[in-house]
C-alpha cells in the first residue's frame, strides 16, 4: 500500500517549476517591459528640434509632434527643405546634443 505524499515531498517536486518560472520571468519579461517604459518616457518627452535616429535608420530633426494622431514630421536635410512624416512609435532614440551630425550624401 503506498502512502500519501507529505507536504514537504509535494513542495519540493513543484519546486523546480517554480524556479524555471521565476527565473524566466526575470531574464526574459522583466527587461522587456523595462524597454517599453524607457521607450514611452522617450517618446512621451519628444519635442520639436530633437536629433532623432528612426528604426529605419534615418536621421532627422523633428519638426512637429502629432500626439493624437501619432506622427511625427522630421526634416531630414535642410538645405532642400526635405520632410517626412513618420509615426510616433518608429522614433528609436533621441540624440544628444553632442552627437556627432551623420555624414551627408549617398
Amino acid at each position: 500500500m503506498q502512502q500519501a505524499p507529505n507536504n514537504l515531498e509535494l513542495l519540493l517536486s513543484y519546486l523546480p517549476f517554480v524556479l524555471v518560472v521565476f527565473a524566466a520571468w526575470m531574464l526574459l519579461y522583466k527587461p522587456e517591459r523595462e524597454r517599453m517604459q524607457r521607450h514611452k518616457e522617450l517618446l512621451a518627452a519628444l519635442k520639436k528640434n530633437d536629433r532623432v535616429l528612426t528604426t529605419s535608420g534615418m536621421y532627422g530633426t523633428v519638426a512637429n509632434v502629432d500626439r493624437e494622431g501619432e506622427r511625427v514630421s522630421l526634416k531630414i536635410d535642410d538645405s532642400e527643405n526635405v520632410k517626412i512624416t513618420v509615426t510616433l512609435s518608429s522614433i528609436a532614440k533621441v540624440l544628444g546634443e553632442t552627437a556627432a551630425t551623420p555624414p551627408s550624401g549617398a
